[in-house]
């Protein structure tokens, strides 16, 4: 794997935590705006809406570079618009660019001839 695309996967990892974390403090917020007087919709909403067009910006860089097929692509997508989606994309990230170091490293040491 070269550093682009390490860092592409890295980058949609990096904001898929913080964009779920937005998602279910927007339903929170959502919840206090009808039983309360409190209303943080505005700006959970504009804070949240950041986050995912970031992570659809960098998931579209990390499928352009690691050339995922549709079925891997969809699911990424998928976990973006799940309340809880985003914890999971993030552990799944990780274990993926473990195992493309793995790979790598295994390349270099002449371990694995591909």
């Amino acid at each position: 794997m070269d550093i682009k695309t390490a860092t592409a996967i890295r980058r949609l990892r990096l904001v898929s935590a913080p964009e779920a974390v937005s998602f279910l403090l927007l339903l929170v917020c959502s919840v206090l705006k009808r039983t309360t007087d409190f209303n943080a919709v505005p700006v959970m909403g504009m804070v949240h809406g950041v986050l995912f067009i970031l992570y659809v910006l960098f998931w579209i860089d990390a499928w352009n570079r690691t050339k995922w097929g549709a079925k891997t692509a969809a699911f990424y997508f998928v976990l973006s618009v799940l309340p809880t989606g985003g914890f999971f994309a993030e552990r799944k990230l990780k274990r993926e660019a473990e195992n493309a170091v793995i790979a790598s490293r295994a390349r270099q040491e002449g371990i694995v001839n591909a």
